[in-house]
């Protein structure tokens, strides 16, 4: 029974995280298909911002999520602004549009990296917070794990009810399902577009800076989390906020179980194993409607 215990609340801590992350990336995508792959390295900003705060300042990272979630904001206007803007408006169809995002985001993701390693150079970073043991059920779990679990989870379900209830998040909601349908009502889509793209970047920046209490960091950390990104996007449906919640909680179990049961080494294995089946049997996610 500890043993399942100890699985489960692993998957769950990591699912967490990848539910944030995934979430910043499906409002992007899913309200205005802009393939921003270099979302992953706006992770790893945040991750060295709290890092910075931590070690240099000495606030806590707790603290630090505020300060970090408007840092990436502002730089989330101006990436809008200076990259995708121009294409967003002068691309003729959707699927151009994803094309020549994905092209501009690939130049992103490199020089963002390379611009880290050469700010902060290509040597692992770390701190220890709240490292202490908690026990649980009569399991012992990291305080910074458990802690990461709970703010990752309640600032995802805080933004759920933003999108569910607020008159904004009904204005998205409205986009994602009829681009069109919203602009003949009167929401302005150059307006939102930009703070959603925004506040995507924002919670990548959240993200970052919970997996520093808990990984060492590196220019490099990125990318990976991007991949994982999108396949909870698949996994969850896309321009589906729920589904970004339980599509990582999802593949944090799977993940956590599949490599218990097999090799550690086959966990992007498994990844995408559960990215293919879900492409071919459910290829709209398991929680769209």
């Amino acid at each position: 029974m500890g043993l399942w215990l100890d699985l489960t609340v692993v998957g769950l801590i990591t699912g967490g995280l990848y539910a944030l992350v995934a979430l910043g990336l499906n409002l992007q995508y899913g309200l205005m298909r802009i393939m921003n792959v270099a979302h992953g390295e706006f992770l790893m900003v945040g991750a060295y911002l709290a890092w910075l705060a931590y070690t240099v300042a000495g606030v806590s990272p707790l603290l630090a999520v505020p300060a970090v979630f408007a840092v990436l904001f502002v730089v989330g206007l101006l990436v809008y602004r200076l990259c995708f803007r121009r294409i967003a408006r002068s691309s003729p169809s959707v699927d151009v549009l994803e094309a020549r995002s994905l092209l501009v985001g690939f130049g992103l993701l490199f020089f963002v990296q390379n611009a880290a390693l050469l700010v902060w150079g290509a040597d692992l970073r770390g701190y220890e917070y709240l490292a202490g043991a908690v026990e649980l059920a009569g399991a012992r779990f990291a305080a910074n794990r458990l802690v990461v679990f709970v703010v990752a989870v309640a600032l995802t379900l805080a933004l759920l009810a933003v999108l569910r209830f607020t008159l904004y998040g009904k204005a998205v909601r409205a986009m994602m399902q009829s681009p069109v349908g919203a602009q003949l009502v009167g929401i302005d889509t150059a307006t939102l577009h930009p703070i959603v793209f925004g506040v995507g970047l924002g919670l990548a920046g959240v993200a970052g800076t919970l997996l520093s209490m808990i990984y060492e960091i590196s220019p490099a950390m990125g990318e990976p989390y991007t991949v994982t990104a999108l396949i909870v996007i698949t996994l969850g449906g896309l321009g589906s906020a729920p589904g970004s919640l339980f599509g990582g909680l999802l593949l944090g179990l799977v993940e956590t179980f599949g490599t218990h049961a097999t090799n550690p080494s086959l966990k992007m294995l498994l990844s995408y194993g559960v990215f293919v089946a879900v492409l071919l049997l459910r290829p709209r996610g398991l929680f769209s409607r």
